[in-house]
């Protein structure tokens, strides 16, 4: 039997030590992040989904990583001073790890086991390959900013392509439905 994602040891983008644990019980949307992306505006809407819905159990969790085209570069400090300068980011976020390839975090290693799929991949593939970039094969993840709901029993239950932003009816509505679980 594999390990609950609440057992996965994790480091906050501040250098605490952490784990999901901190947040058993409420609904997660998992995001690996970037700073240099063109999806880097995605930050403000996932603010917005936080603020909106955080009273009513919803934590957004930021986990910035360096895997696609070096759009993370920065370090911890640099991330949490670009979150909060340019998109006031209030959600957690956590310190960068990799979340595809050889080096890929256990966190995300469970994340993609229990989730291969992502529902709603619109065009992004096609761009990465039109850009001239080799996508990730499912079910690794495909670019930045894609996203994990967590529901609160701890299971993942959606997982969302990269160009599914925060304000997509089906996200909110499955957010919704792991909210009212």
């Amino acid at each position: 039997m594999t390990a609950s994602v609440y057992d996965i040891a994790l480091t906050t983008i501040d250098g605490a030590p952490s784990s999901l644990a901190d947040y058993r019980g409420k609904v997660l949307l998992v995001v690996n992040t970037a700073s240099k992306c063109g999806l880097t505006p995605q930050y403000e809407g996932l603010e917005k989904l936080y603020r909106e819905k955080k009273d009513a159990g919803l934590e957004v969790l930021g986990f910035p990583a360096n895997n696609f085209n070096g759009q993370e570069p920065g370090s911890e400090d640099e991330i949490k001073q670009f979150c909060a300068l340019t998109y006031d980011v209030s959600f957690p976020m956590f310190s960068k790890i990799s979340v595809a390839g050889d080096d890929i975090h256990p966190l995300y290693q469970q994340l993609t086991a229990a989730q291969p799929a992502a529902i709603g991949e619109g065009p992004m593939r096609e761009k990465l390959v039109g850009f001239g970039i080799e996508a990730n094969p499912a079910p690794a993840v495909l670019w930045n900013f894609e996203k994990f709901l967590i529901g609160k029993d701890g299971k993942v239950v959606a997982r969302f392509a990269p160009d599914t932003t925060a304000d997509d009816e089906g996200l909110r509505k499955a957010v919704d439905a792991a909210l009212a679980a």
